[in-house]
């Protein structure tokens, strides 16, 4: 359901993420432990904060088990693949998690609205995704699916944030501009997709993102809820003593590189 137009203060949203990544570090040992094999799928249009949400889930977690796949357009080569062979590829091993953004649902979304899919393209993919997607639960890979649903004025408003800020223009391609004239064929694309893809096995979860940080904290938030882990002892750390310098010299500073302490400067001003 829409949130209140009032958004999550700052504060608020600090403490509980700080929470909510203690929980995803107890969440990674019980996976990396029990070896279970999780994917997350992060769609939604452009600008609606699925990146963010990426980036707060995956930043205090190892990066040898959680990874992000982000793909790229395909190379001629893998254009006469299997549609998903090269997102097959991307999957966990045990004990890892796989943070798609943006995943096999281009060919649901993007690639059927540009027409760079064929409509008998479509219609097979819109059979095939469920079967796939049943098949690797039934493989025993933990599969979860997360739709991040902007509203039409907030995108805009993020979009004219991006063209406003030069350090943020490099998020704002001109396949966004593209999808922002083409709204209303996305929204039907993507109900289309819900049709035939939303199941009783593989969902989807509608994150509201007009509000990036409430967005951030449900959608954590309910992955957690998904996920059976429980928490696991830790070992007690010692740090050890340091060895002795046993007649260590350290070089003259004069003898290497030191880049300019500019911090210095800046602070006494």
């Amino acid at each position: 359901m829409p949130r209140s137009a009032e958004r999550l203060p700052k504060k608020v949203y600090e403490k509980e993420m700080a929470r909510l990544q203690e929980e995803l570090s107890f969440m990674k040992d019980w996976l990396v432990a029990s070896g279970e094999r999780l994917v997350v799928l992060f769609e939604g249009r452009d600008a609606a904060g699925k990146g963010g949400c990426i980036k707060v889930i995956s930043q205090d977690l190892s990066p040898r088990v959680c990874r992000i796949a982000a793909l790229p357009k395909p190379t001629e080569r893998e254009r006469t693949e299997w549609y998903f062979q090269r997102y097959v590829e991307e999957l966990p091993a045990a004990g890892e998690i796989v943070l798609f953004d943006r995943s096999w649902y281009n060919r649901a979304g993007v690639e059927t609205v540009m027409g760079f899919c064929t409509p008998d393209e479509h219609r097979l993919f819109l059979r095939q995704a469920p079967i796939l997607e049943n098949m690797l639960v039934e493989e025993g890979i933990r599969l979860v699916k997360y739709w991040f649903s902007v509203s039409d004025a907030e995108q805009e408003r993020r979009f004219q944030a991006r063209i406003e800020n030069p350090v943020k223009q490099w998020k704002l391609s001109p396949m966004d501009l593209e999808s922002r004239r083409r709204w209303v064929d996305y929204s039907r694309a993507k109900d289309e997709m819900f049709v035939y893809t939303d199941t009783p096995g593989c969902p989807w979860h509608v994150v509201e993102s007009d509000d990036k940080r409430a967005a951030r904290v449900n959608c954590v938030a309910h992955l957690l809820s998904v996920i059976p882990y429980q928490r696991r002892a830790r070992p007690e750390i010692t740090l050890p003593t340091r060895q002795a310098d046993s007649g260590y010299l350290r070089p003259s500073p004069t003898t290497q590189r030191y880049v300019a302490d500019r911090a210095s400067t800046l602070a006494a001003r």
